[in-house]
């Protein structure tokens, strides 16, 4: 069982860039680039902590960038500025990168086989990749291409027929009876939550959120300190949006859009949690993980199992959770989850969610557990529940325990 007790992460131990649209501000970024050179200077010039404190790095990336090959350890040598050969692995599993890369640094934790680790997650679905292959075989021995972004969002290739992602949500909302009003329902509650986040001057977002800087040229950079290209939502405005596919429920407005961005945790024993805490009267324990992998064709109904083995490997329920985040890239995700976990679906994911504020991938469920850590705080302390989708209709879940 992922169940842990010796695994913690620093009070406000990590944080997450703003989230771009993609074809937005960090359109030209390497993402792994602009991952390690913002973590540097979040570590150096926010913690006042020495990148070479850390054991072991874990990188999460899904979208190919150039050099990606060497992500993992070029990454690294640009956090630590070469000055320690701090050793590193890359990891891949779609929306659910962060949670897996918490998984694996709290169990190498656990197993006392470092006392201090990081994890790096960064995306840019901005001009993604197009891959060719020789094809000696075609006609006229033509090349096989693939658009990372595109072609993987339109087409998992272990469902037939060819299925495309929002048309996973809409068969776990045509077997549930969930229906396009209940859809708008959410995804307007979803933006009023995030407005939350935005009041007195982004005071919840400016707990946990670090800016990125792009380089322009060679002398000019831009300082992104903010989110970049997410849609107001009104009643009226997702009333008039029709479903994108025949039959269907979800119109544009009732889920997520591709991103950019990066975001970073520290996870250490008990000890080292306190050193580098902002306050060491706050603790953040990982308690437990769940996985799941649901019939091909149904990727938003992969958090529920998630989320139930992570509450059977904690020995707790649901009505246990001080505060409940999710991954939605869908309004069905949470509405699926709710109505099978037996909580409000109007009362979790206050302060921000994928849905919103967009989708780079690897570092939206570090973002969303940011959030969560921040809000529970706020709450006074208790267990948080964070759970989500993934492509290839995987799901993870991941409970934390603020005292």
């Amino acid at each position: 069982m992922n169940v842990f007790e010796k695994a913690y992460i620093p009070y406000n131990g990590y944080y997450s860039t703003p989230f771009v649209r993609w074809q937005g501000s960090m359109q030209n970024e390497n993402s792994i680039e602009l991952a390690g050179r913002t973590a540097r200077r979040w570590l150096l010039e926010k913690k006042k902590i020495d990148p070479a404190i850390f054991d072991y790095m874990y990188f999460g990336i899904t979208i190919t960038q150039p050099h990606l090959f060497y992500s993992h350890n070029w990454a690294a040598g640009i956090m630590t500025d070469n000055k320690k050969n701090l050793p590193a692995l890359m990891v891949n599993q779609a929306c659910t990168t962060s949670t897996t890369i918490l998984n694996l640094a709290a169990l190498a934790v656990e197993q006392g086989a470092m006392q201090t680790a990081f994890g790096l997650m960064a995306d840019r679905c901005s001009n993604g990749a197009h891959t060719v292959w020789p094809n000696p075989m075609g006609p006229g021995g033509e090349l096989y291409s693939e658009n990372w972004l595109m072609d993987n969002f339109n087409r998992d290739p272990n469902v037939y027929p060819p299925t495309k992602m929002v048309q996973t949500a809409d068969n776990v909302a045509k077997r549930e009876g969930i229906m396009k009003e209940e859809c708008d329902a959410v995804a307007l509650r979803r933006y009023e939550q995030y407005l939350m986040a935005l009041a007195d001057d982004r005071a919840f977002q400016k707990r946990y959120m670090f800016p990125a800087e792009v380089k322009l040229s060679k002398k000019k950079s831009l300082l992104i300190e903010e989110d970049d290209g997410v849609t107001p939502t009104t009643a009226e405005g997702l009333a008039k949006l029709a479903p994108i596919e025949k039959d269907g429920v979800h119109s544009f407005g009732v889920q997520t859009h591709p991103a950019d961005g990066n975001c970073g945790f520290i996870i250490a024993t008990r000890d080292k949690a306190k050193e580098l805490s902002a306050d060491a009267k706050i603790e953040i324990q990982i308690v437990s993980y769940g996985f799941s992998r649901v019939e091909p064709g149904f990727m938003a109904a992969a958090p529920v199992p998630a989320a139930q083995m992570a509450l059977a490997n904690a020995g707790l329920k649901i009505t246990d959770m001080k505060t409940i985040k999710s991954h939605n890239p869908f309004a069905t995700n949470d509405l699926n989850f709710a109505k099978k976990m037996g909580n409000d679906v109007m009362k979790m994911n206050n302060y921000g969610s994928s849905i919103v504020y967009g989708h780079p991938q690897a570092p939206t469920a570090g973002r969303i557990i940011a959030e969560m850590l921040e809000e529970t705080v706020m709450l006074g302390g208790g267990y948080c529940l964070w759970a989500g989708c993934a492509a290839g209709d995987t799901g993870a879940a991941m409970i934390f325990k603020v005292s």
